[in-house]
């Protein structure tokens, strides 16, 4: 029983790690970072991921630090109401992820 505990302690801890690694930016930071080109303007992004699911909308989206890299996240739902997550570089729009939403 304590290996159990010590083991959903562990799994606890190491997801709760990852979710502080990332964070949120601000509107007024994301508007600053795209007027000094330092981030593609989020309608270049939107393009993006739209390009990858073509008829799908978007439902969310926000920019996080990542590690210290500016990733780009959307959350998309297609034609066929199936949702998708995409994420982007928001320095290159490299898409970094696209995977079906679960």
């Amino acid at each position: 029983m304590k290996t159990l505990t010590a083991l959903f302690v562990t799994a606890a801890l190491a997801l709760s790690a990852n979710v502080a690694l990332a964070k949120d930016i601000p509107m007024h930071e994301v508007t600053k970072l795209v007027q000094d080109k330092t981030i593609l303007s989020l309608d270049d992004l939107n393009a993006k991921a739209l390009a990858k699911h073509p008829g799908a909308t978007i439902k969310e989206s926000e920019l996080e630090d990542v590690y210290g890299r500016l990733v780009y996240k959307i959350d998309l739902r297609d034609a066929q109401n199936v949702e998708w997550d995409v994420d982007l570089d928001a320095k290159t729009g490299e898409i970094l992820k696209d995977v079906q939403d679960k």
